[in-house]
């Protein structure tokens, strides 16, 4: 992250850059997806680049054999599709001697890495991992079995290699199976097709324009299942690939997302006004009144419309929440319709939004009021024993707890103060010794997520513990300010993924709350404040 931006330029510059950044990228700046671009290496043997991608698989492996990031079980589902990618170029005999030879032992180690990775008590709550993870292991298999007997494939051993424990063999078949009769997918399975192609007959084949499901994974083995959408996927995927330096996100394009995010997050601190005329009119082009999709092809879902209709209200802009009726289940919302395993941030999102919108029109408590204090219990009950929440789109609670707190301050009452407050006591007591916070490592990312917290829980007179550990933080955020800095993958989408500029904005908004902090800090006059 660009954090280091010189000490003489002010916040409302630093802002207003990283918006128009955000403005001139019509993709958004994510971390390439090492499962994505192996998928795509896999299928896609006809799409120019094909060197490049190798390359990025080679050099993406660990020194123990396997690929991705994060601790072992995140790292699961990377090595199968890249152990399973690099068979397929093996199989396809067009590598040199050398490359065949790297990746021949990147297979041998990658699946030494499979067999001696240790028993799991839960995976984590990824996209249709449940699906994902069973297909590649019978994919990898069947290779397994044409080496074994063609010999083709030397220096690896040719076992097979067993469904992991908590993943069943036989589910990308029954979900196919499922809907053959209905004669449809349903849209739920375009991101993740990748995992259910082979198993599906002719006429499940999604046709849609663009990239099915905004995944490059799922559109290369759309185009291998029906070789008459190939010319398109070509296109499509060309175009990804330009902008992410030949690789693949798992999400293309993220422009949604980023923007609303990232408005979202510096508004925390005060959005410059050089700013606002771009965020009103993504606030203008984003909310629809059916609901709200973070990409074409994805379904409409309750996170993405309620952070749509919060930065609406946060703008001015005269666009009430009824889009997110959809997602209501009675008490709190689900995140899409035939959503399998709830989302606290989003529920926290659409917490804030209703605040917004009712602190900006008090006639819609009727309608309104009664539907956010419900919510509030909901949120508050989902709180962990020692005091944060966790949820599925993020792997650290410091995202899911800041979410959480930051709704339940602003909508107040007595049970989301309680639950504030043990927030910000588990905050300080988990800062570690650097400044820092962190689920695997201290990272700026989730030292912005725990500023926030303890910000949320200010009392009139501030409690010197939090005034400890935000000084601490200050110095920590201070001292990480690197250009070359480089953002962990903590977000949950198939793997795990960064999407840097929603992380900077983050970053940028909580080190400027900290110098507001201080007594001394002067206010610059270019900026307005809001409630985000």
């Amino acid at each position: 992250m660009n954090v280091s931006t010189p000490s003489g330029t002010s916040y409302a510059a630093r802002a207003t850059e990283l918006v128009v950044r955000c403005d001139q990228d019509a993709w958004g700046s994510v971390s390439p997806s090492l499962y994505e671009t192996a998928r795509v290496l896999s299928e896609a043997p006809w799409l120019p680049g094909e060197p490049r991608r190798i390359a990025y698989l080679l050099d993406q492996q660990a020194p123990e054999g396997s690929w991705g990031e994060g601790p072992l079980p995140y790292r699961l589902l990377p090595t199968l599709s890249g152990v399973e990618a690099a068979l397929a170029v093996l199989s396809r005999g067009t590598a040199s001697a050398e490359v065949t030879g790297r990746l021949t032992t990147a297979v041998g180690k990658g699946l030494d890495a499979l067999r001696s990775m240790p028993p799991v008590d839960r995976w984590p709550d990824t996209a249709a991992a449940e699906i994902l993870v069973p297909s590649l292991v019978a994919r990898i298999n069947e290779k397994l079995d044409s080496a074994a007997t063609g010999g083709d494939l030397p220096g690896f051993s040719c076992a097979q290699l067993p469904v992991p424990d908590g993943f069943h063999v036989s589910t990308p078949a029954r979900v196919a199976k499922r809907y053959e009769s209905t004669g449809s997918l349903p849209v739920k399975f375009h991101h993740t097709f990748e995992g259910i192609h082979s198993y599906i007959p002719p006429s499940l084949v999604p046709d849609v324009e663009g990239l099915l499901g905004s995944s490059p994974a799922a559109t290369a083995a759309r185009a291998a299942r029906s070789p008459a959408t190939t010319a398109r996927a070509v296109a499509d995927l060309t175009a990804v690939a330009r902008r992410y330096d030949g690789l693949f996100p798992e999400a293309a394009p993220l422009r949604v997302v980023e923007r609303l995010w990232a408005a979202a997050a510096l508004a925390r601190a005060h959005l410059p006004a050089a700013a606002r005329p771009t965020v009103r009119r993504w606030a203008e082009e984003i909310y629809d009144p059916q609901g709200v999709r973070g990409a074409p092809g994805l379904m409409t879902d309750a996170d993405d419309t309620s952070m749509a209709v919060l930065v609406a209200s946060l703008v001015g802009l005269p666009f009430g929440p009824a889009p997110l009726d959809l997602f209501h289940n009675g008490s709190h919302y689900d995140c899409y319709i035939g959503e399998d395993t709830g989302s606290v941030t989003a529920n926290a999102h659409a917490l804030q939004a209703l605040v917004s919108h009712l602190r900006r029109r008090p006639t819609a408590e009727h309608t309104y009021g009664p539907r956010a204090a419900k919510l509030s219990d909901w949120l508050a009950g989902r709180q962990q024993p020692e005091g944060h929440w966790t949820d599925k789109w993020h792997a650290s609670p410091y995202y899911a707890t800041a979410r959480s707190v930051t709704a339940l301050a602003q909508h107040g009452g007595h049970h989301a103060s309680r639950a504030v407050r043990k927030a910000a006591a588990w905050a300080v007591g988990t800062q570690r010794a650097d400044g820092s916070w962190g689920v695997w490592g201290g990272t700026v990312e989730e030292t912005a997520y725990a500023v926030k917290v303890l910000l949320s829980a200010a009392t009139p007179t501030p409690q010197p513990q939090h005034t400890r550990a935000l000084d601490l933080a200050e110095t920590y955020l201070h001292a990480a300010s690197d250009p070359g800095h480089r953002h962990p993958a903590l977000w949950h989408d198939k793997t795990l993924y960064a999407p840097t500029a929603v992380i900077e904005a983050e970053v940028l908004a909580a080190r400027e709350l900290l110098r507001a902090r201080r007594p001394a800090a002067c206010t610059e006059t270019d900026v307005e404040r809001t409630d985000a």
